[in-house]
């Protein structure tokens, strides 16, 4: 709406611009054709080049759009101030078509309008002072109160165009604060709902595996070992603990809780000591550098992107070791997760659902995200975001965490 309203202002003070060319132009004349002696020929000779100057006039400020330019082009003020010569030569009323001419100046800075008009007024005055050899009061009356009058208008004008402009930055300025504020309050309402689900998965999804779970355990117990009974149960507890432990990793996907109380590199701790109690598989990580704070926002897609990460690694590359890699070097961060599982080729693959999340969480950081990978030697993930200007942290340079692997689990 303020866009609208302020091109329906410069519209306005556009034809305004117009309007006073033509009226400036047109008062000219009939001094310029006054005389009893007036012949066809000077007739002509007066008309021809104020025709000219209003065909030059339109070409390059109406049809060419140099009105609304913050400064006119450069070709139609020499043509113009060649062409007012001319004519000023020709007749000397035509001298106040100066301040038409440069109206597409003046109009918009009060200075230079009140400045130019009155050299204007001044070389008129003096030219109507000088023409017969005596003081004409009228005339030099005129002159006066025409220039004073001009003054007045030209600053009144150009004042309202720079009142105007002022009025607009404003608007642009407020239009910009509340998108801004509308952005703010859509992502805490996306966050808010993102908890809200995270909270009802885990009050029921989370909460029902792990009871049936317990069940099922407590049911096994019951069967006599190796039976077929036995085994169909241990099969329904291993697929009840996988739901379990997947609703658990969409909880963290929708909320992710280890940021609520620590920084990203103590949660991708985490979540490697988590991998291997849970499947027995060597993960630790590696931090190098001093850890610098970055958004929970920023962190918050990050550790997504390394949960996913160690869940393709967990899940399909059948890994037997997992590293994940931080380093903080100076203005960016640098995350490598390896695995030594199956690997694949990134060019013969379908890039699946996990790969595009990933890609397209990094790219809304800005960063780099890169997949090195080949059948039977393991996958690299590789991501780089860049880092705030922000002191850094008093935590070791470097620093590395996680468990030997494990057993698997019966």
């Amino acid at each position: 709406m303020a866009r609208q309203q302020g091109r329906a202002r410069e519209r306005w003070k556009t034809m305004g611009q117009h309007a006073f060319f033509a009226t400036v132009l047109a008062l000219s004349m009939p001094g310029a054709l006054a005389g009893a002696d007036m012949t066809t020929g000077a007739a002509l000779s007066r008309i021809g080049p104020a025709v000219g100057l209003a065909l030059w006039y339109a070409y390059w400020i109406a049809l060419r759009g140099g009105a609304g330019a913050g400064r006119p082009p450069l070709p139609y003020l020499v043509g113009a101030l060649a062409g007012w010569a001319v004519m000023v030569v020709v007749d000397p009323a035509f001298l106040p078509v100066a301040v038409a001419v440069l109206s597409p100046y003046w109009l918009r800075r009060a200075w230079w309008s009140a400045g130019g008009v009155l050299v204007m007024g001044a070389a008129w005055s003096l030219q109507s002072l000088t023409t017969d050899g005596y003081v004409d009061v009228r005339a030099l009356t005129g002159c006066v109160l025409g220039t004073a009058v001009a003054v007045t208008i030209t600053c009144y004008v150009a004042t309202l165009d720079h009142e105007s402009h002022k009025r607009q930055r404003l608007l642009d300025e407020l239009t910009a604060t509340q998108a801004e504020r509308a952005a703010a309050e859509r992502q805490a309402g996306t966050l808010a709902e993102r908890q809200r689900l995270a909270r009802e998965v885990h009050d029921t999804l989370t909460q029902g595996f792990a009871s049936i779970a317990m069940l099922l355990d407590a049911a096994r117990d019951d069967l006599p070992p190796d039976s077929p009974a036995a085994r169909r149960v241990e099969q329904a507890m291993r697929t009840a603990r996988d739901n379990l432990a997947e609703s658990r990793r969409l909880v963290h996907a929708l909320r992710p809780a280890p940021l609520d109380r620590t920084h990203l590199a103590d949660a991708v701790r985490e979540l490697t000591t988590r991998l291997t109690e849970e499947t027995g598989t060597e993960a630790y990580t590696v931090v190098t550098g001093r850890p610098v704070a970055l958004p929970p926002s920023t962190e918050g897609e990050l550790l997504r992107v390394v949960q996913e990460a160690l869940t393709n690694a967990r899940r399909h590359a059948r890994a037997m070791s997992v590293s994940v890699t931080l380093s903080y070097l100076g203005d960016v961060l640098a995350i490598d997760i390896q695995d030594d599982g199956t690997g694949f080729a990134p060019a013969a693959r379908h890039a699946g659902v996990g790969l595009t999340t990933m890609r397209e969480r990094i790219a809304a950081l800005h960063g780099t995200f890169a997949v090195e990978s080949a059948p039977g030697e393991g996958t690299t993930v590789a991501v780089t975001v860049r880092l705030p200007a922000e002191p850094p942290s008093p935590e070791p340079s470097a620093a590395v965490s996680g468990t030997k692997r494990m057993a698997p689990a019966s």
